[in-house]
């Protein structure tokens, strides 16, 4: 049966609105005063509550502001009991959290109509928080599958490995793999999916087990521009038609000699790696390494590029999604790739620092605690 609270301290105007009331069929509840109403909309989560603005000690306005801001009773819907009829209080009213008013001297038939609307959408807003939380539950099992494909951190020459990766609220679509396809080459590549949602994680994960099984046909996985264009190819031909219009991802892959000290990478629309050697101010070199290329999906003809560089002694590389630097900060501006760059350089030099003081350093500079965007860095140092 249908809860509904009556707070008034008038006692006639509480047997009244219980006797309308009870006889529609809903099972009343009363209250003398504001203290109480809480009271009792704590033991009894009522669907509804209707509550007489002007009492002593406590007024409908400040019960209601209790209501609105209790999680619990974030689906009550709230019906403000007045005799005012100025517009000017109803805005007030209307501002603090109301969702109706009812006007005094009280018609039953207006009571009864109101209070049906009011509990059609306090039954619509069960169901969208019911599904709000279904979403949230698979957002959050989707983002523990996606993070369960990981590596693991390398700790072993001639490269260590470790990485960081945050999920949005929304969970976007970051992934990330490394692994040595010989003895002497080490793959490493990072993704992003284009949207947010379990669309977008699904097809990020269907890339990482194409680029793991490399069961792309043809395909010289030892050079990365051959890697992107078969990529491309495969994407237009089994993913876009299929199940995956209108998606795109950007990637960042490269390929490490460990003998010849060579890394050769390519890029397709993703945010250029970073290389930093030297481990103080005054020999630390930056090399943004970065080659042209649409993201991978958007048009069958695109073409990719190799370039490469010689990967000195202690040597880092910082591979990451663009969800780690593209933060608006509380005075309206962007921090930007050229921020971040800075901040790894700095932390870089200072020996005992590692990538948690640099997310620590991030998560202030956001102010929240989630990201709008998937947060993915990769640190190589190599030996």
């Amino acid at each position: 049966m249908t809860q509904i609270l009556v707070i008034d301290d008038d006692p006639t105007i509480r047997l009244v609105l219980t006797k309308a009331l009870q006889k529609q069929g809903y099972q009343v509840t009363v209250a003398k005063d504001g203290k109480e109403g809480i009271e009792q909309a704590q033991r009894l989560r009522p669907a509804l509550i209707i509550s007489d603005w002007m009492m002593p000690h406590m007024d409908g306005l400040q019960v209601c502001q209790w209501v609105k801001a209790n999680p619990d009773l974030s689906t009550t819907f709230f019906l403000l009991l007045t005799a005012r009829g100025d517009i000017e209080d109803r805005v007030i009213g209307l501002d603090t959290g109301a969702d109706e008013f009812l006007s005094k001297p009280i018609e039953i038939d207006e009571l009864n109509a109101r209070v049906r609307a009011g509990l059609r959408i306090h039954q619509l807003n069960q169901e969208l928080h019911s599904s709000k939380q279904i979403l949230e539950a698979e957002l959050a099992d989707a983002a523990e599958y996606v993070r369960s494909l990981v590596p693991s951190p390398v700790t072993s020459k001639p490269a260590t490995i470790e990485w960081r990766f945050i999920p949005s609220k929304q969970l976007g679509g970051d992934c990330f793999d490394y692994y040595w396809l010989d003895a002497d080459h080490l793959a490493i590549y990072l993704l992003d999916v284009s949207g947010h949602g379990v669309g977008a994680a699904l097809l990020s994960v269907s890339m990482l087990n194409l680029l793991r099984s490399r069961s792309l046909p043809n395909t010289n996985f030892h050079q990365p521009k051959e890697v992107l264009k078969a990529l491309n190819q495969s994407f237009q031909m089994n993913y876009q038609r299929q199940h995956y219009v209108d998606k795109y991802f950007t990637i960042w892959y490269g390929v490490y000699h460990r003998v010849k000290r060579r890394l050769v990478y390519a890029s397709a629309g993703h945010p250029p790696a970073v290389l930093v050697s030297g481990t103080n101010a005054g020999n630390t070199l930056v090399k943004k390494l970065k080659t042209p290329g649409l993201p991978i999906g958007m048009f069958p003809e695109a073409e990719y590029a190799d370039d490469s560089c010689e990967i000195k002694a202690l040597s880092s590389l910082y591979v990451f999604s663009d969800g780690i630097y593209e933060i608006n900060l509380p005075d309206g501006t962007l921090w930007g790739l050229d921020d971040f760059i800075k901040r790894v350089i700095y932390y870089r030099q200072k020996q005992t620092a590692n990538l948690d003081h640099l997310l620590d350093d991030i998560r202030t500079l956001n102010g929240k605690d989630s990201f709008e965007d998937d947060l993915s860095l990769l640190q190589i140092i190599f030996g």
